[in-house]
């Protein structure tokens, strides 16, 4: 399969910045990877049986956990996709119930970067893009969303 910018683009257009959900979706997966691994590391530490049979019982639980979260981020960022080409803005988000969200680059009035101090060191944000009449859209938790900014609102000479 494909990407879906891939499938749409027009005649003369071309992907200028492509960027993603950014990897701190996968923050709780790997905080329950870690706690996982903690508690059986404990559990090979503990004399008690009774003890030992509790933190392998909550390390397996924690590990499904962690495999289930590390799992839905990895699909969310597969099946999500944003994209700023030479005639628009594309931002698509779904596998088989897909939104989409496009914008003709001529029709942005303002793109508002929104970063918590998190997001500034780890480099990711919202991203809010307000269109002439055609309202606004929030892009949530993009990876380099400044970039992302300058790829929209710089144009080229001559255009």
């Amino acid at each position: 399969m494909g990407r879906y910018i891939d499938e749409i683009l027009q005649p003369g257009e071309k992907v200028l910045y492509s960027t993603n959900a950014h990897w701190m979706f996968y923050l709780p997966a790997m905080a329950a990877w870690a706690a996982a691994l903690a508690l059986l590391i404990f559990s090979r530490t503990v004399t008690a049986d009774a003890i030992t049979l509790v933190c392998l019982s909550l390390a397996a639980i924690a590990a499904l956990a962690a495999l289930y979260w590390t799992a839905t981020a990895w699909f969310h960022r597969w099946t999500t996709e944003t994209d700023v080409t030479n005639m628009r803005v594309v931002h698509k988000t779904g596998f088989i119930k897909r939104r989409t969200f496009e914008m003709s680059l001529d029709k942005i009035e303002s793109v508002d970067v929104n970063q918590s101090i998190l997001g500034r060191i780890m480099n990711y944000g919202d991203v809010t893009i307000r269109g002439v009449g055609e309202g606004f859209e929030k892009i949530q938790t993009i990876a380099s969303p400044l970039a992302f900014r300058s790829a929209i609102t710089t144009r080229p000479a001559g255009t």
